[in-house]
């Protein structure tokens, strides 16, 4: 019996040693234990301490706080958190330094709730250093791990900040897991506020109403490094900073992503005993976005603070949770005639437009929204000189980040039962708001159970000998472990922060067998079929080595990582390693529209729904994005087409993105597109807007309709013997022209393939929605938006 126990101890020993530490660090083979109040690491100069902070009912967190203000039950000033999701046990839970280097912590003595999986060959000691930051180094002085690699939602002074870290806000005042704001680094390595919330996300700092240089901002910087140092000054490669309301003074810091939402920066007062706000990023916490959830608006009121309301029409989904928001008390009808509109002056909601239209009626943006299902409401406002002047309507399909200010220039019509009008008026559902979800405190319970000294000697026997048993499993799990990992590379895939996967340029290579089966090629790279390790079929597009190879792979990842369009392309991931720049997109089973009108036989349904799905998702560019998008390339090629014959606007190398309020003008500094495609805009260095797309789209239409290409050589006999090349425009325009008053035009414009085959009210309706979209001067030219409700409306008749 003496020998399973001794076994036992020795395998308990080995799992977490006795609790034992110094004052400020820990030595190899040691640990800090849950149970004992004094097993505390602190700073050499007394500023910060490191160990158990409760954080719910018999739960605890191993955390870093600073020791003043004074450290009451509760009340610690936290900096920092090892399981901030995974609060361990009152009893018998631990912080254990191995002998093997690894650093973790222990719940109730038998799970594994978070380690440094660090390994060390010679003995290894952790501190907490003066800064407030926790380092495991071994006896060479390397460092194996630090506390500054992880932060949770602070930073500390000289505490570096980089694309490998974010700050995420808690959940509320006194609950510290994780909650719905992140403050990171970006794609376009710019420093970012967003809101990720469970049903919706979205950047909110910089303003998503400009673009990153009106922000002050540049993306020109790889290096992604941000500090704050000791006097107050925080500096970013991206170029924005600031200074600390008392900048100079060498006191205790903290910038903190806090609950609400808004990133502040805190300083300690001579006293020691108070944190004031020296700098934050938003006056105006209603520009915050997420914080009273969809169908609800915020209203700041100085001295008081912010406020949710509901709706007219809307109730709180939880009255304990103002995130979740507000839901309908009413079914609204699809029938325009049934509903009606109220007037909320001076509120706007955030993104989510079903289009943009310019210079209209009250009425007509009335009616817009009354004939769509899917309109929710719409923003109507009137834009003064110097600003592009006139009326500007966006209806609504999801109200979400709704608002208030005195100062904004619009009204917001919210949709309801026309026989509701009178009785919702002017009400609303009001509370004083907490940006956050309700505080529940976590608890561990564990059962009781009466002792029995029979029973409990026989069980430390089957304990020693299961744990035997046990030691001997998990020294070949180990062995195998170990032969394992070093046979094969590691595993592990970086998240981007729009949600896609970072690759290894090895696992696009195994995926594409060496880039051997070549689906695509153009100016600008290569497109490969590919088979993932989870089993998919996607597309690789792998940028040609060239000048401009790294800018127009930065320009796609920005852009296609932000968009979500049944008909834009879905990018799955990306690979940027050394000299490598590839792609990652769903792979669409049936190609380019290029490719069926060259060689497949594509029937006038599928013409049709392609002209529609391509004007859906420029449209969405145009009008929808936060910053609008100028695709500036749209070709035949560009439009791919998946399964269902469903087209999807992909290659986004060539975009060009605008501030939303640039509706009429913006400079390009270079021509883009494709001979034959292009505007005449770039030819004669006119400015350069949306329009440049609709006259893209145009030939794209034309070419739906005749199978002819701008450039392959259209030919007309003038007297039999002579023979002049004619543009498709041009083409098309004479025979139209020559065939006036018959019908005979349409029957020799229409593409062979079709065997006279289709539908000829459907097409002169894109005829002449082309015909407008190649119109020379780009003021006669009509909006995307504009395009898909004339084809729509045919389609409706």
């Amino acid at each position: 019996m003496a020998t399973p126990l001794i076994l036992l101890v020795l395998f308990l020993s080995l799992c977490c040693p006795p609790s034992s530490s110094s004052s400020d660090s820990l030595g190899s083979g040691s640990s800090l234990s849950v149970e004992t109040a004094a097993d505390i690491l602190t700073s050499p100069d007394g500023t910060f301490s490191a160990g158990f902070h409760l954080v719910g009912q018999n739960a605890y967190s191993f955390a870093i706080w600073f020791n003043k203000p004074s450290c009451g039950a509760n009340t610690c000033t936290i900096v920092w958190m090892a399981n901030r999701d995974q609060p361990i046990n009152g009893r018998s839970s631990k912080l254990c330094l191995l002998e093997s280097g690894n650093l973790v912590l222990i719940d109730a003595g038998q799970i594994t709730v978070w380690e440094t999986k660090t390994v060390s060959q010679s003995p290894t000691y952790l501190k907490l250093e003066d800064g407030g930051n926790l380092v495991l180094r071994n006896l060479e002085g390397l460092i194996l791990w630090q506390s500054y690699d992880s932060p949770t939602d602070t930073l500390l002074p000289l505490q570096s900040f980089n694309e490998n870290t974010k700050l995420i806000s808690s959940s509320s005042q006194g609950n510290f897991s994780s909650g719905y704001f992140q403050f990171y680094f970006d794609t376009d390595n710019v420093l970012c506020l967003m809101y990720k919330g469970p049903e919706f996300s979205s950047v909110y700092w910089p303003s998503p109403w400009l673009l990153r240089w009106d922000a002050g901002r540049s993306t020109f910087n790889n290096s992604k490094l941000a500090v704050l140092d000791s006097l107050g000054k925080f500096s970013s490669t991206d170029k924005f900073t600031f200074l600390s309301a008392d900048y100079g003074s060498k006191i205790s810091r903290m910038l903190k992503m806090d609950f609400d939402g808004n990133i502040r920066l805190y300083s300690l007062k001579e006293d020691g005993e108070t944190w004031v706000v020296s700098w934050q990023a938003f006056n105006q916490p209603c520009m915050v976005h997420g914080c009273c959830g969809p169908n609800s608006i915020c209203i700041y009121i100085p001295n008081f603070g912010r406020k949710c309301s509901c709706l007219p029409g809307y109730k709180m989904k939880n009255h304990t949770d103002w995130s979740l928001g507000c839901e309908p008390e009413f079914h609204l009808s699809c029938n325009k005639t049934e509903v009606g509109f109220l007037k909320l002056r001076h509120v706007d909601f955030f993104g989510y437009d079903l289009g943009l239209y310019t210079n209209v009626t009250l009425e007509r943006c009335e009616k817009i929204c009354s004939q769509s299902c899917d309109c929710k409401g719409f923003l109507f406002r009137f834009i003064k000189p110097p600003e592009p002047d006139g009326t500007y309507c966006y209806p609504k399909i999801q109200l979400l980040t709704g608002y208030r200010q005195q100062n904004f220039a619009g009204d917001f019509y919210v949709k309801v039962p026309k026989a509701t009008v009178s009785f919702y008026g002017n009400s609303g559902q009001d509370s004083k708001l907490q940006c956050s979800n309700k505080v529940q405190r976590l608890e561990r319970k564990y059962s009781q159970r009466h002792e029995n000294e029979s029973l409990k000697s026989a069980l430390w026997a089957a304990c020693a000998v299961g744990a035997l048993e046990f030691l001997t499993i998990f020294l070949v799990w180990c062995f195998l472990t170990r032969t394992r990992d070093n046979s094969s590379p590691t595993l592990g895939y970086l998240l981007a922060t729009t949600g896609f996967r970072k690759f290894t340029y090895a696992e696009l290579k195994k995926a594409t067998n060496s880039f051997s089966e070549e689906i695509g090629r153009g100016a600008g790279g290569i497109v490969y079929k590919a088979t993932l390790s989870d089993g998919r079929v996607a597309a690789i597009k792998r940028l040609i080595d060239s000048n401009q190879g790294e800018a127009e792979f930065l320009a796609e990842v920005n852009t296609v990582g932000k968009l979500n369009h049944m008909n834009l392309i879905e990018m799955w991931g990306y690979c940027a390693e050394r000299n490598h720049r590839l792609l990652v997109y769903e792979y669409m089973e049936h190609g380019s529209l290029a490719e069926n009108l060259s060689f497949k036989e594509l029937d006038w349904k599928k013409r049709y729904e392609i002209a529609v799905g391509t004007a859906r998702g420029l449209a969405y560019l145009h009008e929808e994005c936060l910053e609008w998008v100028l695709h500036c390339d749209i070709k035949p090629q560009n439009i791919l087409i998946d399964s269902k014959y469903q087209p999807k606007v992909s290659d986004f190398g060539l975009s060009w993105l605008l501030n939303r309020g640039d509706v009429k003008y913006s400079k390009v500094s270079k021509i883009r597109g494709t001979r034959g495609y292009m505007s005449p805009e770039w030819v004669f260095n006119l400015p350069i807007t949306s329009k440049v797309d609709v006259y893209s789209y145009g030939i794209v239409v034309l070419e739906l309709v005749t199978g002819k290409s701008p450039g392959m050589g259209i030919h007309v006999t003038d007297d039999g013997s002579t023979k002049e090349q004619r543009t498709i425009v041009a083409w098309m325009r004479q025979n139209m022209e020559r065939a006036k008053g018959t019908e005979t035009w349409k029957h020799e414009i229409i593409d062979p393939k079709l065997k006279g085959i289709y539908d000829e009210d459907e097409m002169l309706i894109l005829v002449t929605v082309a015909l407008r979209c190649v119109q020379e001067d780009k003021d006669a030219r009509p909006t995307m938006g504009e395009v898909v409700h004339m084809l729509l409306r045919h389609e409706s008749h």
